[in-house]
């Protein structure tokens, strides 16, 4: 079971990587904001007007993006805080902190600290191409857009966080699990696209945003021992 998702995380970490190049060498990001824009090019003025995601759902999608997380990390404290009085939940602490833990390390950290508040990528509608003032960089590739820049997502990441069950799940309720990680995978896409139409991100930005929150889960859960009792059998057999 070790194997496995050992396996698994290199995998994804492999496709991350391969799609990443694809979009770098065909300049996708580029291309699909300017297509969006019909290839026009936006006034100083219009720099913050992108129709196509003004409307329904998309403009919602942007509001209620970190609702499931709230919802979560919510349920996780409730469950934390009442299994140290109730021993019918006890078990669930320790998954409890995992959601929680999770929460503040992908979305929070990782993400909106470390790579949104340092990187400096500008957004599509800060490029100058679009209307804005700032240089067009490459996904990874430092910029001057100062914090809360486009790289990644911040609002997709939130999104993706609701794969979180399908962590805990997996080994002793699989279709839950999956149930949640569908949801989670077509959400995040979702209130991505949304952020792609409203020119806050590009392609790139969401799908890192993904492949970031599923990589810290999964290691995540690895860390704090969920396949325990598979790699426990392993190892005594």
């Amino acid at each position: 079971m070790l194997k496995n998702r050992l396996l698994e995380l290199s995998v994804v970490t492999v496709v991350l990587l391969l799609v990443s190049g694809v979009l770098w060498l065909t300049n996708t990001d580029h291309a699909v904001a300017s297509t969006i824009l019909g290839g026009k090019k936006l006034s100083p003025l219009g720099m913050r007007f992108w129709p196509a995601g003004d409307g329904f759902p998309w403009k919602t999608l942007y509001y209620i993006a970190p609702y499931p997380a709230i919802v979560l990390a919510l349920t996780a404290l409730g469950l934390l805080v009442s299994g140290f009085f109730i021993g019918s939940i006890a078990f669930w602490r320790k998954k409890a902190i995992f959601v929680l833990l999770f929460l503040a390390l992908g979305p929070g950290l990782v993400v909106n600290v470390i790579l949104k508040d340092q990187l400096g990528r500008a957004r599509p509608r800060e490029v100058v191409e679009f209307g804005g003032t700032f240089a067009y960089t490459q996904m990874w590739q430092p910029g001057n857009a100062g914090k809360n820049s486009s790289f990644p997502s911040g609002h997709a990441s939130i999104a993706f966080f609701a794969i979180a069950p399908w962590f805990l799940l997996r080994d002793s309720h699989r279709k839950t699990a999956a149930g949640f990680l569908l949801l989670g995978l077509t959400f995040g896409t979702l209130v991505g696209t949304a952020r792609i139409l409203q020119g806050g991100h590009f392609v790139s930005d969401v799908i890192w945003a993904g492949g970031l929150v599923y990589l810290i889960g999964g290691g995540l859960a690895l860390l704090m021992g969920f396949a325990r009792k598979q790699i426990a059998g392993q190892l005594s057999a």
